[in-house]
């Protein structure tokens, strides 16, 4: 009896053993059926409706029935894709993070698709009605000749700090961020530490608040930030020029523009191989950063979700996007929209 079940036994481990080598390989589904992609979901808002953009058009466009979003910040996520636990990742900060995604893509485990948007900005700014007005609101240019950094001397009055108001206000970001430091840099680099306090602001949102709030009252407001963000999608600022980015430059005084990071998609280098038409689609995926400020601004503006902003990008980008898959491919995203 027992040699007979030891018999019985032995074939259906051969029979599935057999089974298991007619599959395809780890991560693969039996034809006619999809795997899970699976995207590293990023904790600030472009990443996260990134992520739904493409997930909608993988879903709708491709056929890929489930999407799982992991959450994680920038090392985790980045871990994650190398060791296959993560598929995608739509928002790389390539220099934030440059030798461990360089390790990951020599070692052959990322597949670096390249630019997502590579036209991010950061920099110092003023309310545009400061020199342009605002006939709309009533509002007057009081600075029409400024333009640059080293015009910013002549105008500190403008900006006069409440709590020291022998001189003007400069709005830095955040304690212990890298552009805070480069700021205070800069600041002294430029001789404006004579004229401004460094303010340094608690949190992302009082420094966004600090702005949101003197321009919906008309007030002047100097300060740092960058795009893509909400702020800069909803309020028209102006950029102050600085000297043109150089390497030796930024590297020893921080006296010119700061650098442009980029932003690149990236997959695991083995979903990539399994799934050849999705690597196809993310290498041509590309976005602009006023795009991003339009959907962000839309997010705080309806209290939106990644999802509803992601939707509300599909349809007021349509012409962009259908650029970057096939026109059946398109066609049936439009479709499911």
């Amino acid at each position: 009896m027992k040699t007979m079940i030891k018999f019985w036994r032995g074939l259906v481990l051969l029979a599935t053993g057999i089974a298991l080598l007619a599959l395809p390989a780890m991560g693969c589904s039996p034809a006619g059926e999809t795997e899970t992609v699976v995207f590293g979901d990023l904790s600030w808002d472009s990443a996260q409706v990134n992520n739904r953009i493409a997930a909608f058009i993988v879903m709708h466009g491709y056929g890929y029935d489930d999407i799982e979003y992991i959450p994680g910040d920038t090392i985790t996520i980045l871990q994650g894709l190398s060791r296959g636990d993560v598929h995608v990742n739509m928002e790389i900060w390539v220099e934030n993070q440059q030798e461990p995604f360089d390790e990951a893509v020599a070692a052959g485990t990322v597949l670096d698709l390249g630019n997502n948007f590579g036209d991010n900005w950061q920099g110092w700014l003023v309310p545009r009605y400061m020199i342009e007005g605002d006939p709309a609101r009533g509002i007057e240019p009081v600075a029409p000749e400024l333009r640059s950094v080293a015009d910013m001397p002549d105008y500190w009055e403008l900006f006069m700090d409440p709590e020291d108001p022998s001189k003007g206000r400069f709005v830095n970001s955040i304690p212990g961020w890298m552009c805070t430091e480069f700021n205070s840099e800069k600041l002294v680099y430029y001789g404006l530490d004579e004229y401004y306090t460094d303010f340094i602001t608690g949190s992302d949102a009082a420094l966004a608040g600090s702005m949101a709030a003197a321009y919906e009252r008309g007030e002047p407001w100097f300060g740092y930030y960058w795009a893509p963000t909400w702020v800069l999608g909803k309020y028209d600022m102006y950029a102050l020029e600085e000297p043109p980015y150089d390497d030796h430059i930024w590297n020893t005084t921080r006296g010119c523009e700061y650098p442009s990071n980029n932003v690149n998609v990236a997959v695991n280098a083995e979903f990539g191989e399994r799934n050849p038409e999705l690597v196809e689609f993310l290498t041509n995926y590309n976005t602009q950063t006023v795009q991003h400020n339009d959907v962000l601004a839309y997010m705080e503006e309806h209290g939106a979700s990644p999802e509803e902003a992601a939707m509300y990008y599909l349809r007021e980008y349509e012409d962009w996007w259908s650029a970057w898959v096939p026109s059946d491919v398109a066609a049936a995203v439009k479709a499911a929209l």
